[in-house]
């Protein structure tokens, strides 16, 4: 039985993204909301396991967000552009620790 391999892509605000093409993964700049949601379902058709979204796209697609939320493949992980986090990655890190041990032990005090 052979394993399967998946790919890795990234999209995003072209800045933001530029350096993951460097060390190997695939790109794809975005800038509109309904890009970025196309681009997403072609990925997740197309073997991506793993798709890493900058969080500024993210925020305007968070209905999209949460249904691939709701899938197994491809994971989506949220990751802050070159101008610095909103927060809202480890907002979802949070939420998903929290659903899964019951309380939120990541919370800083």
């Amino acid at each position: 039985m052979t394993n399967k391999t998946y790919k890795i892509g990234v999209i995003g605000n072209r800045d933001a993204i530029l350096p993951f093409r460097m060390i190997g993964f695939q790109t794809f700049p975005v800038t509109k909301a309904q890009d970025a949601i196309n681009t997403l379902r072609k990925l997740s058709r197309d073997d991506f396991g793993i798709i890493y979204l900058t969080e500024d796209i993210a925020r305007e697609i968070p209905d999209t967000i949460a249904y691939y939320d709701s899938q197994v493949k491809p994971a989506v992980i949220l990751i802050p552009t070159h101008k610095g986090s909103n927060g809202l990655g480890i907002k979802r890190v949070q939420d998903n620790v929290e659903k899964a041990v019951g309380q939120n032990i990541l919370e800083q005090k």
